[in-house]
């Protein structure tokens, strides 16, 4: 039984002072005071101004020390150079959060960061938790809270909207409310000192009031709390979000307005993907897909459909449609015949599917239901140009009649104007999407069909590779330190293959020659032809220094490329040092293609991980993919998937195709290897040349750097991977071995047999309900874990030549960041040999390793075994105040 969300008091508050209050015109004080007592604020509101006795009618004190009544919330309206000050009175009279509406601070330079550092200095010490500074307050309209210098409300609703700029709220403020657009929550977070994204997102997935979320991002500060708390966010409720500052100069004048980091925009991409979320670019685009989206709708796939009485707007159509990569459905023959049968001859009998000019609204009406119903359709726009036999209202309603026997997406585009003006209001009234040209209309199916795609993205929570051979980590992890023991922070190529070598990845193995002698002696060692390449840390284009030969058949070839090798890197980078030259085994793959995996360290998300084509011309193209790690097969594939080169890995001129399960696997071993081993800064495999037969890393080039102490040992990750390192074996009571192990998302299934099995009475005691089976959604729940905020350990046996379930624990924390909630349940057959006692030391031992304070537990009051069992554990139990039915349990982890 959770109680309520620590940042309640923020965002409900009992009791809230206008720090700052006024009469002044137009002086924000007067406007937050004035916007206040209009949203019928349903606590006790103060004014703090020690030049005033009165402030719009309410008594004005001095400080809000002053007030005779403890504050939830204060809001700060004053010169910046006075609020370290109010908030450290803030603190001493108990106040629990503050939004600091005023600017003055790091935005302006290092001046006003030193006074941004002693306000959050003082709020740590009282504990008071900060909104702001520099922004426009926040909005609570449920209980008429609006604590902003907006003009006007909001209208009570769903929306929950967090923005790092005020003046963007304003804007979508202003068009929600002639267009009956509710929010829950309005939170402009200015330069988010200290509660964050990650904060807000936890405390709106957790509010009832909430179905819907929308987020305006300049720059985030702790990667991993808001990956966390964003893919948490988008498993329940659907989340859109702008991004500014995609581009260099954007992302100057985001720096310099909220003082926070941006990550490289196409690595920013890649973060969402995995979250679940869909990143619009514009406001049209927001509040287009907020209709959508926030509708009756549900998204599928990209497959479109375009329905139209005019050629040349469906071919505009489907032009944008392939400048968004979204394909053209192919209809069922089963459909085309039914479509035939009322169809003039002249229809284009495909998609785009034009129904001839003088579609009257019977067609479009028969036309749409027919095609939302083809299961190969995932959505579909429908076009109308106002022509001399077109009834443009009619045929709209024929429409709305139609897609209301559909969930799929339905979006419409009448052209014109006047003629249209009466449809587009009927759409409009149905919420269904419709735009003046046909452009738009795609983008928004472009972002729907996104959308589904990322929730299958965010969906994935990769396992161990455990049916591989492990990787040699400790082997790899002393190259580094040797390097970095030794002052260097570039691999040599050797080096840079050692550590591929160590996580499985075929290399084509080098060695070093200091002379022409050495090199002929360790060319006819390996085996003619060889590769020779300049072994030099300060050379990364190896090709275009003159650095490289090829298929060298002879001794007196190698003897003479050492020589060349040495004087053209000399000749082109005379600053260079050179170690050597490389040589390798020439490797001879007829149909090989050359791609590049790299890995590079994002400055806000960390590492992550690109595909693309290799070779010389990798600069040229400019055609990679991104993700961040962990990968898992479905990951890996999509990563490939969405590349210009991955269509030069299928069976072309006489090449069969490349074999994509090893390059895959190639990915998900480098995914590994960055999870792995923190100090890898910089990645380049490149040349991976890939055919039919396998992959083989020809060159690599890898760059390391020192990294930090810290508990968690990814802590580098903004997603964090499966914890193989947590996977034990113990000897039951019984005598049987059993597995302990993080809980993997493959075991779902297990997980619904293992609750299908329990009795009745244990499957009560552990869901308070007489639930039978698990739902889809409940076992994708249970079994979907961040583990950076949850942890779940399942106990293993193998029977009969499978695995089978006989216990599971787990522990979810909670928002504070220091509490958790623990539930456990074991097998009936095997009650009494000692599992559930092995269980909670597991969970136990985790929950104190990630620096959790207490362990919280509700049990039915009447299960007795249960209460007995956690007492010898050392919880303390007791009554809870709200049902006496239930016990709550608390165990102190840190000693």
């Amino acid at each position: 039984m959770n109680e309520r969300h620590y940042l309640t008091p923020l965002f409900e508050p009992k009791s809230v002072a206008i720090v700052g209050a006024s009469e002044r015109p137009q002086s924000i004080g007067a406007v937050l005071l004035r916007n206040m007592l209009d949203a019928g604020f349903k606590g006790k509101l103060f004014a703090v101004n020690p030049k005033h006795d009165q402030v719009l009618g309410l008594p004005s004190y001095g400080s809000v020390e002053d007030i005779p009544h403890r504050l939830d919330l204060a809001v700060v309206a004053t010169p910046a150079q006075a609020v370290p000050g109010i908030i450290e009175s803030c603190g001493r009279a108990g106040v629990k959060a503050a939004v600091v509406i005023s600017a003055g601070f790091s935005e302006t330079g290092a001046r006003g960061a030193q006074l941004e550092r002693a306000v959050l200095e003082n709020a740590r010490r009282f504990k008071v938790r900060l909104i702001g500074p520099n922004c426009l307050g926040i909005m609570r309209p449920s209980v008429g809270l609006n604590a902003t210098f907006a003009l006007g409300g909001a209208i009570p609703g769903s929306i929950g909207l967090i923005s790092q700029s005020g003046a963007l709220c304003t804007a979508i403020l202003d068009w929600a409310r002639p267009n009956g657009v509710g929010f829950s929550s309005v939170i402009s977070l200015g330069g988010s000192t200290d509660v964050d994204f990650g904060e807000i997102l936890d405390y709106l997935v957790a509010d009832p009031r909430t179905h819907n979320i929308i987020l305006y991002i300049e720059g985030i500060r702790h990667a991993r709390s808001f990956m966390s708390a964003l893919r948490a966010a988008a498993r329940v409720k659907p989340v859109l979000l702008i991004k500014v500052g995609r581009h260099p100069e954007g992302s100057r004048a985001v720096l310099s307005h909220t003082g926070s980091l941006v990550g490289a925009d196409d690595v920013f991409d890649a973060a969402l993907r995995r979250a679940g979320v869909v990143r619009l670019y514009n406001i049209n685009q927001l509040y287009a897909v907020a209709e959508a989206l926030f509708s009756r709708f549900t998204p599928r796939g990209n497959r479109l459909a375009v329905i139209t009485n005019g050629g040349g707007p469906g071919v505009m159509a489907v032009d944008r449609a392939a400048d968004l990569g979204i394909p053209m459905a192919q209809l069922a023959e089963a459909t085309l015949d039914r479509l035939n049968e009322f169809l003039p001859d002249t229809w284009s009998h495909s998609n785009p599917m034009d129904i001839i000019g003088d579609a009257d609204p019977e067609r479009y009406r028969r036309a749409v239901e027919l095609v939302l119903a083809d299961d190969g359709v995932d959505g579909v726009l429908t076009i109308l140009t106002p022509q001399a036999m077109t009834h443009p209202t009619d045929a709209a309603r024929a429409v709305i009649e139609a897609a209301s026997k559909s969930d799929k997406p339905l979006v419409t585009c009448w052209m014109g104007e006047e003629q249209v003006r009466e449809a587009r209001q009927l759409f409009k009234d149905a919420r269904i999407p419709t735009f003046p040209t046909p452009e738009p209309a795609v983008e928004l199916f472009s972002h729907l069909s996104a959308y589904y795609r990322n929730q299958k993205l965010l969906m994935q929570t990769p396992g161990p590779l455990t049916h591989e051979t492990p990787p040699h980590i400790e082997s790899a992890r002393l190259v580094i330190e040797t390097a970095l023991t030794e002052g260097r922070t570039v691999l040599n190529e050797m080096e840079s293959k050692a550590l591929l070598a160590a996580f499985r990845i075929p290399i084509a193995s080098t060695v070093i020659a200091r002379s022409a002698t050495e090199a002929m002696v360790l060319a006819e060692e390996i085996g003619l032809p060889v590769a020779m390449k300049i072994a030099s840390a300060d050379v990364t284009h190896k090709s275009d220094s003159g650095g490289v030969r090829l298929n060298l058949n002879s001794l007196q070839a190698v003897r003479s490329a050492f020589q060349d090798i040495q004087e053209e890197v000399r000749r082109n980078r005379p600053e260079a040092r050179i170690d050597g030259v490389a040589i390798e085994p020439m490797v001879i793959k007829p149909n090989g293609r050359e791609l590049l995996v790299g890995v590079i360290r994002d400055e806000v998300f960390g590492p992550t991980i690109t595909f693309g084509e290799g070779g010389t011309r990798v600069e040229v193209h400019r055609d990679r993919a991104v993700a961040l790690p962990p990968l898992n097969h479905f990951l890996a594939a999509d990563m490939v998937r969405h590349t210009r080169v991955s269509r030069l890995l299928d069976a072309y001129r006489g090449m069969p195709a490349a074999n994509l399960q090893a390059l895959e696997q190639v990915l998900l071993r480098v995914s590994e290897m960055v999870c792995e081993l923190p100090w890898i800064r910089e990645m380049d495999i490149n040349p991976l040349i890939l055919d039919e037969t396998g992959a083989v890393a020809v060159d690599a080039r890898i760059l390391v750097g020192d990294v930090p102490p810290a508990s968690d040992r990814y802590d580098h990750m903004a997603i964090h991977p499966y914890p193989a390192h947590l996977v034990t074996t113990w000897q039951a009571n019984n005598g049987q071995e059993v597995l302990i192990r993080p809980l993997r998302p493959e075991d779902a299934e297990m997980e619904r047999e293992f609750v299908r099995n329990l009795s009745p009475e244990t499957r009560y005691f552990r869901f308070m309900n007489t639930l039978r089976e698990l739902t889809e959604t409940m076992t994708a729940r249970l079994t979907q874990i961040d583990y950076d905020r949850e942890m779940a350990f399942v106990a293993i046996v193998r029977k009969d030549g499978r695995d089978d379930e006989v216990g599971v624990v787990r522990y979810a924390t909670n928002p504070d960041g220091e509490t958790c909630e623990f539930a456990i349940v074991v097998a009936d057959s095997w009650a009494g040999v000692g599992l559930a006692r092995k269980l909670m030391e597991v969970i136990i031992s985790t929950a104190r390793q990630k620096g959790l304070k207490f362990m919280n537990g509700d049990f039915l009051a009447n299960n007795e075994r249960m209460l007995r069992f956690v007492a010898r554990l050392g919880f303390s139990l007791s009554t809870s105040p709200d049902d006496n039915s239930i016990k709550h349990g608390v165990l102190a982890l840190q000693r």
